[in-house]
Order: structure tokens, then sequence, then C-alpha cells
């Protein structure tokens, strides 16, 4: 319960954490030499699970809501994507288009924050873009971030220059 009083988890990700605590509990009543009717490690560790999911503790809906709400300010949906999968879960049809509608914002800030001005060079635009696809970016977005980053920069200077 102190797990997922901190954060959201997935059903296997607590089943990789609780599964060596039913195992070491097995292997020390074995050691005392008392024999043991209860079922197996794993099968007690899938009973604690889904009397945590029954109850409403365990819950993948929160949990791929909170992987995506703390991922999506500083990742790529392919990173979002590859940490879901790795929890065996998949992205929600409406979560998935929501942070499709917003990746190429994100690229851009998450560029900015790192970068204090736009690739002048090729060699700084190529370094930009490998930092961008190492935070799971897609080559499309990266090419339209680094290149909207630029128009973006050359309209806001036609603007102001109109105002005044």
């Amino acid at each position: 319960m102190q797990w997922l009083a901190q954060r959201e988890h997935s059903r296997v990700e607590l089943r990789r954490k609780l599964l060596p605590h039913a195992v070491a509990e097995d292997e020390l009543a074995a050691a005392s030499g008392a024999a043991s009717a209860e079922p197996a490690p794993a099968a007690r560790v899938e009973a604690v699970l889904d009397w945590l999911e029954a109850h409403g503790c365990l819950s993948l809906e929160r949990f791929v809501e909170s992987r995506v709400h703390a991922r999506s300010a500083r990742f790529g949906n392919l990173r979002i994507r590859h940490e879901l999968k790795q929890h065996q879960v998949a992205l929600p049809p409406e979560a998935a288009h929501a942070l499709k509608e917003s990746e190429l914002q994100r690229a851009r800030a998450v560029r900015e924050r790192k970068f204090a001005q736009v690739p002048a060079t090729a060699t700084e635009r190529a370094r930009q873009a490998r930092f961008l696809a190492g935070r799971g970016f897609s080559p499309d977005v990266i090419a339209r971030a680094l290149r909207t980053t630029v128009h973006a920069d050359d309209e806001a200077d036609g603007a102001d220059s109109s105002l005044g």
C-alpha cells in the first residue's frame, strides 16, 4: 500500500516488486521447518493484485493518465508509448490523439529549454535533432520543430517591427 500511496503503479510493476517478498516469505517458512499449505508465491501475488484492483487501489486508467502527464512535458510520443509498452499497457486512443496534437509544441518547448538559440549551422541542427530524437520525438516532428522554430522567430520579428 505504501508504494501505491507514493504514485500509481502498473500491475506488471507491482507484481515485479511484490514477488521477491513473497518468495522470501516462502523461503523463510521453509527454513524454519514449517510446512506451508499456502499457494505458490506467484499465485498469492496475483490474488493480492486482484484484490487491489477490485477495491480501486490499483487502476490501469489512473496509471496511464499519471504516466502520460508526468512524461509529456519532457518526452515525445515514441518514448511515452515505449514506457507504457514496458508495463504491458496500451495508450488509449483519446490519449494518443491528445499527445499527437501537442507533440510539435512539446518538442519546441523541450528544445527551447535545452538550447538558448535556434540552430544556425548544420552541426548545431544535427545536435539539436539528436537531442530531440533521444527524448522520443518522431523524425517528422523534429524536422518541423527545428524548421518551425526558425520561421516562428522570423515571424515574431516581423510582427514586432509592424507594431512599431
